[in-house]
């Protein structure tokens, strides 16, 4: 009797072993059977295309498929992403998410949910952005700069670019956390802030640590914090916001690799593990840096929870500052 239940319990355990690997479809377990399109709903060029084909290429040489850039620009990266909503959740459509979706949802009506119909697969990196000003202003710290706006309110200017631009939203945040009050003036890009805040037109502006380190180092504009809650290694002498009078500030670009909704959590998993490894190698480290980026690998779990949090974060300076999307 004791013979004929150790059998039954055999089969039982087999069957259930087998129900187990039927629920993973064998494409899941061969995962990738095709070439990978890894989607930039941004133009080529611009630092998240960067990143894109960094990460695209060594991705390649890992999987043994060729991941393949697809930039799809437009409507602030909202069509690249619907691309990718409603690819097939099979892990060959990937996008590389960029600083913008933390605000994307704030400013427009979206036709999709950034966190319930993508699937977070792995963090890439980050990158600071760094608060400079015109030498002429007589200020030499974030410290010197917000007694100076207290003192002038109204009448010191600060560049920006698109409504949901970090070099706009950093600026608004500032005014908030600091309580002062500055003018906000828009441009269309970096090249067209640079004139003006070279030829003292202009008073401050926020942007990408590498844009501004060489305008910095040879003094023709002066630094005076990076905007991440660490030290940048791109540019380690520079003190953080945080440390030099507005505690708690922080305002990156940040990257990450996501996928449709529904993606199997075996090809999730695998995904993670292989931009995660590759994200550690010197070479990869060295490009991004070079770039201006800084790696930062983490779970998938890691970028749903920054996301989250960036949402919330640029919706509340968003709402509070009355900023409109583009129509």
């Amino acid at each position: 009797m004791r013979d004929r239940y150790r059998a039954v319990g055999a089969l039982i355990a087999l069957a259930s072993g087998w129900v187990t690997s039927c629920a993973t479809p064998a494409w899941a377990q061969n995962y990738p059977v095709r070439p990978i399109r890894m989607v930039i709903g941004l133009p080529a060029g611009g630092s998240t295309d960067v990143m894109g084909r960094i990460v695209s290429a060594k991705l390649s040489e890992r999987l043994g498929q060729q991941v393949v850039v697809d930039n799809r620009p437009g409507a602030s990266g909202i069509i690249g992403i619907q691309l990718v909503v409603n690819s097939q959740p099979d892990g060959h459509t990937l996008i590389m998410a960029a600083g913008s979706w933390g605000t994307i949802g704030s400013l427009y009506k979206l036709p999709f949910d950034l966190q319930k119909d993508l699937a977070p697969i792995a963090f890439v990196g980050t990158s600071p952005y760094v608060l400079v000003v015109q030498p002429t202003l007589p200020v030499k710290t974030v410290a010197d700069l917000i007694a100076h706006a207290k003192a002038n309110p109204g009448k010191l200017t600060y560049a920006g670019s698109t409504p949901g631009s970090l070099q706009r939203l950093a600026g608004e945040l500032l005014k908030r956390t600091a309580g002062i009050d500055m003018l906000y003036v828009p441009y269309k890009g970096t090249g067209a802030v640079m004139p003006d805040l070279l030829g003292g037109r202009l008073d401050a502006a926020f942007d990408n640590v590498l844009v501004l380190a060489p305008y910095i180092r040879k003094g023709q504009l002066r630094g005076l914090g990076v905007t991440s809650a660490k030290r940048s290694v791109v540019f380690p002498e520079l003190p953080t916001l945080a440390e030099t009078g507005v505690p708690g500030f922080h305002a990156v670009g940040w990257f990450g690799v996501f996928a449709a909704a529904k993606t199997p959590p075996s090809i999730v998993t695998r995904l993670n593990a292989e931009i995660s490894a590759l994200m550690k190698e010197p070479e990869t480290r060295d490009r991004l840096l070079a770039q201006g980026a800084e790696p930062l690998p983490g779970s998938p779990d890691d970028l749903r929870k920054y996301l989250a949090r960036e949402i919330e974060v640029w919706g509340k300076v968003i709402r509070e500052a009355g900023i409109k999307g583009e129509t």
